[in-house]
């Protein structure tokens, strides 16, 4: 069965990610998948017992050190159990019924990889448990994420806005091409205009590439808007994307062009980091 999963961590933004996941489900029409990863390493004590301490009194410690950790630990998965509570209420409040709660321990990456196959849509905010006090700071595992996962990432910003236009990146790579005809069937988009931007030089050849994601686009039923614009990158599409006021930026996270160098890099987090709207990434 393919979900929609939900990722969920003790960060208060939490409730965002459960109503862009129950949005999603709803238009998908797919069960959503609670899914909270325990990071073991974090539970751990980190204390340094190496020198001069006498050996009696440092097995002393070690015992008590272990005893901790197994309090951590203890504390942690209770702690999780909570969280999949919480968002699995919110998520029938938000007309979800079908939904299923699972813990995994080790990291979030490793574990959607391994849940790929069950995987439709994964859903995540972009500022994660690490980051939660820090302004603008970006989940520290999503760029790992975004790197490992072979399957469409929904990127969730802190506050709740139900998407009703979209617009994606577009590079004429054949990964931007099959976001077209993604956005052209999949009913996470049906009735929304789509713009499909390029950011590049103004030739003949970008804009025959343009009026083929534009025919696609239209054929699926879709208001189409085609854009080429000249300038950097990032700054251009969120530009774009605020002057049209679009709700939910589509992107391919891999391609052959200057999309690919700011999205897979340093550039990438610098652009999720001022995002304010969904972005929804491919691969």
């Amino acid at each position: 069965m393919s979900y929609v999963v939900s990722c969920i961590d003790g960060a208060s933004r939490n409730t965002a990610v459960c109503e862009y996941s129950a949005w999603a489900a709803k238009q998908l029409a797919a069960p959503v998948m609670l899914l909270h990863v325990l990071d073991e390493l974090k539970t751990q004590a980190e204390t340094e017992l190496s020198g001069n301490i006498g050996l009696g009194t440092r097995e002393h410690l070690l015992e008590q050190l272990a005893e901790l950790d197994a309090q951590r630990a203890k504390v942690a998965l209770e702690h999780g159990h909570v969280l999949l509570q919480l968002a699995d209420e919110k998520l029938k409040k938000l007309g979800v019924s079908d939904v299923t709660q699972r813990q995994r321990h080790g990291e979030l990456a490793e574990n959607l990889l391994a849940l790929e196959g069950d995987v439709r849509l994964a859903v995540l905010g972009l500022h994660g448990e690490a980051s939660a006090n820090q302004l603008h700071q970006v989940g520290s595992q999503l760029e790992t994420v975004i790197r490992t996962v072979h399957r469409p990432l929904l990127l969730t910003p802190d506050t709740f806005n139900e998407p009703r236009s979209a617009m994606l990146a577009f590079d004429g790579s054949k990964t931007t091409e099959k976001g077209v005809e993604m956005l052209a069937q999949s009913p996470l988009f049906k009735g929304m205009p789509v713009h499909v931007v390029m950011v590049d030089a103004d030739t003949a050849n970008n804009w025959e590439k343009l009026k083929w994601a534009e025919k696609a686009l239209s054929e699926g039923g879709h208001e189409v808007h085609v854009a080429l614009r000249a300038g950097d990158v990032e700054a251009t599409l969120h530009q774009y994307q605020t002057e049209h006021n679009i709700d939910l930026m589509v992107m391919g996270a891999f391609g052959h062009s200057r999309i690919r160098q700011f999205l897979v890099g340093s550039t990438t987090m610098a652009m999720l980091k001022e995002s304010r709207t969904p972005t929804l990434v491919l691969r």
